[in-house]
């Protein structure tokens, strides 16, 4: 039975690309490990600022301010009011002829008689 070995580079074969970059690695850490580092991350700040507007953009579309008449539940449908309309309808009720109504209390809840 035979063992696989490994070859042995000598200093020769150690033109590849790897030993080359280890050896300048260790004369210039921070020009080949540090610059390119500091690169990604600043490069990416730049990258991710837009797209991060863009979804909080989106987010503000979705939830935005009411205005006055849609909390008040009035929309394209409300009748046109005309005052003079108005006074004479009001007019027109019988407010002499009433009946108060008492409502059902909730339990606990005081029911306004001394």
């Amino acid at each position: 039975m035979s063992f696989g070995s490994k070859k042995f580079r000598g200093s020769a074969e150690s033109n590849a690309f790897g030993a080359r970059y280890r050896a300048m690695m260790a004369k210039r850490p921070f020009l080949l490990f540090g610059l390119p580092f500091l690169t990604v991350i600043i490069g990416g700040s730049f990258v991710l600022t837009p797209a991060t507007a863009i979804r909080y953009e989106r987010h503000d579309r979705k939830v935005r301010t009411m205005t006055r008449d849609e909390e008040l539940g009035i929309g394209q449908q409300r009748r046109k009011v005309d005052m003079r309309e108005e006074y004479y309808r009001l007019a027109s009720k019988d407010l002499d002829d009433w009946e108060q109504k008492r409502v059902k209390r909730l339990k606990g809840e005081s029911d306004g008689i001394l």
